[in-house]
């Protein structure tokens, strides 16, 4: 009689989907311990290795940012973000693989940005509360200062005093740095980022009519003026203010990011 319900068939769905870690996740923290091993002992081309470590570590994070959404959600109560796979880490079960990983690692790239990827989709009305739905939306970046945390306490503890293995601390500055590039840009209240979804859950329904027509372009907008001289300072200046918080000296950063571009020259 349960199983006419269909009930046990949903939880072993369920429980089937929440496995995790993913093997392409375990592969890009493997790749991530490997390069960082080859950095500190010097082991073959600083640069190519120097990429791999921050690469590999910079789409770890980006899982860990989504995951933080899914497991949020899934507390507050929409348990579909199970039966997607969100739980399993997996890069290629997040919604936009594209946005979620594929752009932010072309930002990096080319810019040295952490551009935050697009968010798991969340069915937020089975969310218990306006409290759980800010929570779903703040989760995310919250990773990302998190992980940008360890790094820096790493950094201040053993990277400081450590002038044999430079360019491993210089990739991990480098690596830090994109963690607070991605925490600050996300957390501005733009619609499309999380800042926005913390407070959204608060907003009347007319301010909310009025956000929507420019909704979907907002994000877009917002690296558009990102190019614009004047605002890139403004906010690499807030970025590198962070960075002097944690104690991550800048010139170190700037290294890491040169051995990261290797093909630059």
């Amino acid at each position: 009689m349960t199983e006419a319900t269909g009930e046990p068939v949903r939880q072993r769905r369920e429980s089937t989907a929440s496995r995790w870690p993913s093997p392409l996740f375990v592969g890009l923290v493997l790749t991530t311990v490997v390069s960082g091993w080859a950095l500190w002992t010097g082991y073959g081309s600083a640069g190519l290795f120097a990429f791999l470590f921050v690469a590999a570590g910079w789409v770890v994070s980006l899982c860990l940012h989504e995951f933080a959404h899914a497991v949020v959600a899934y507390q507050g109560g929409d348990r579909s973000v199970a039966e997607r796979g969100y739980l399993t880490l997996d890069p290629l079960k997040y919604t936009h693989f594209v946005y979620s990983i594929l752009l932010p690692l072309l930002f990096v790239l080319l810019g040295g940005i952490g551009l935050p990827g697009g968010a798991v989709f969340v069915d937020r009305r089975y969310l218990r509360s306006r409290l759980a739905n800010s929570l779903v939306s703040l989760a995310g970046p919250l990773t990302n200062v998190v992980f940008a945390a360890v790094l820096a306490i790493a950094l201040a503890g053993w990277g400081s005093s450590d002038a044999v293995h430079v360019e491993f601390w210089a990739a991990v500055a480098f690596l830090t740095f994109l963690q607070v590039t991605a925490a600050v840009l996300n957390s501005l209240p733009v619609p499309g980022l999380d800042g926005f979804g913390v407070i959204e859950p608060y907003l009347s329904n007319k301010i909310l009519r009025k956000v929507a027509p420019i909704a979907p372009y907002a994000v877009l907008l917002l690296f558009v003026l990102l190019f614009i001289p004047p605002v890139n300072r403004a906010f690499f200046t807030i970025v590198l203010w962070f960075l002097e918080l944690l104690g991550v000296p800048g010139w170190l950063a700037d290294y890491g990011q040169s051995l990261f571009r290797f093909w630059l020259g």
